[in-house]
């Protein structure tokens, strides 16, 4: 098992889930659904991680891997020094690792108070004190921006971002060192995103959290992350620094995503996409993207499929034409800010307007 340096909190090596389909009795022949295929990646420890890719690319799957709940086919994940599923069992990987879920009106038990849904996990990991686990609820409502009074009531008594706040406080209960960020903000209304968004960035700074950005909207994960890693079939086709994947895109995919992004400002030119993701029972062969690809050649059709290469300083592509189609820039040309392998400091990520 690889070692993690000290300041990386989370790694990923080779991991692939491949769910098996057919190969019953008079059914068609076993074949295998390639959800993810490959992937390496690090967290470091107070970092923000975006996780970007269309529907169906193995986002969520991946994720489920880190929390320990998807075996994989191969490859391992390690952390804080653990692998999963081996040295790490389940109970450990909780207190280490939790999770926000994209709907606060359907991840809430309609049945429990506040105040259950919160001791619980504190119960179930041992602590029964009653007053140590009524003192540390009221301090997460505090956190979160609840009042202490809200423990006593049910979930339909809140609003959307007020339940969100509650998985959040669930999700941080038991003191984790990584929080995965299921779209946390999608099922918002827009005039609460802000303050959940903002929420966020306070408690990844003051507790010192590792978070793990999963998300559609590129605003958001341009506004809260420090590295962003583009996903397409299973597979990391980019990853680098927020700044340079958003000034410097290099992998037509991800110029394409930025592209979509509603009246862009000052932001690298794309060409648009269409069609869908390609069966992952059946993947393209050569580079995955090239049925979709505006830059398409026929090496990008030729086995195998192409490395992640770094072509800059932190900054990994996976394509055939990276050569051609990617230029990098000159020291004098690097966007001036934060280190990509530390948090954001205050005075780079300004708090959200509200209203």
């Amino acid at each position: 098992m690889s070692k993690l340096s000290d300041d990386t909190i989370l790694k990923v090596e080779n991991l692939a889930i491949h769910y098996p389909v057919g190969g019953g009795f008079l059914s068609k022949p076993r074949r295998h659904l390639h959800a993810v295929d490959g992937v390496d990646l690090e967290l470091k420890r107070g970092e923000c991680l975006g996780l970007v890719g269309e529907s169906g690319c193995g986002k969520s799957t991946l994720a489920l891997s880190i929390l320990g709940l998807q075996q994989p086919t191969r490859g391992q994940v390690i952390v804080d020094g653990h692998e999963v599923g081996d040295g790490l069992d389940r109970m450990a990987r909780a207190r280490i690792t939790q999770m926000v879920f994209q709907d606060p009106y359907s991840s809430l038990n309609p049945r429990q108070t506040v105040r259950k849904t919160l001791e619980m996990p504190l119960r179930v990991h041992g602590i029964r004190s009653a007053g140590e686990i009524g003192d540390r609820i009221g301090e997460m409502l505090k956190r979160v921006g609840l009042r202490p009074e809200a423990a006593e009531r049910y979930p339909h008594e809140f609003s959307g971002g007020q339940r969100q706040r509650i998985g959040i406080a669930r999700a941080l209960i038991l003191e984790p060192k990584i929080v995965i960020l299921d779209e946390p903000v999608s099922a918002l209304d827009v005039s609460i995103r802000a303050q959940i968004i903002n929420l966020l960035l306070e408690l990844k700074e003051t507790l010192g959290l590792s978070y793990i950005m999963i998300s559609h909207d590129l605003g958001v994960v341009e506004h809260m992350s420090d590295r962003v890693a583009v996903m397409y079939l299973g597979r990391i086709v980019e990853t680098g620094s927020w700044e340079t994947i958003f000034s410097n895109p290099g992998h037509p995919y991800t110029r394409a995503l930025i592209a979509a992004i509603p009246d862009p400002f000052k932001r690298a030119s794309g060409t648009k996409i269409t069609g869908e993701i390609p069966n992952p029972l059946d993947p393209p062969t050569g580079c995955g993207f090239h049925p979709r690809c505006p830059e398409m050649r026929d090496i990008c059709r030729t086995p195998p499929t192409p490395e992640l290469d770094e072509v800059e300083t932190g900054h990994f592509i996976r394509c055939r034409r990276v050569g051609e189609l990617f230029t990098p820039r000159q020291i004098s040309e690097q966007p001036q800010g934060h280190s990509s392998n530390g948090p954001h400091p205050d005075s780079f990520r300004p708090r959200l307007p509200i209203g």
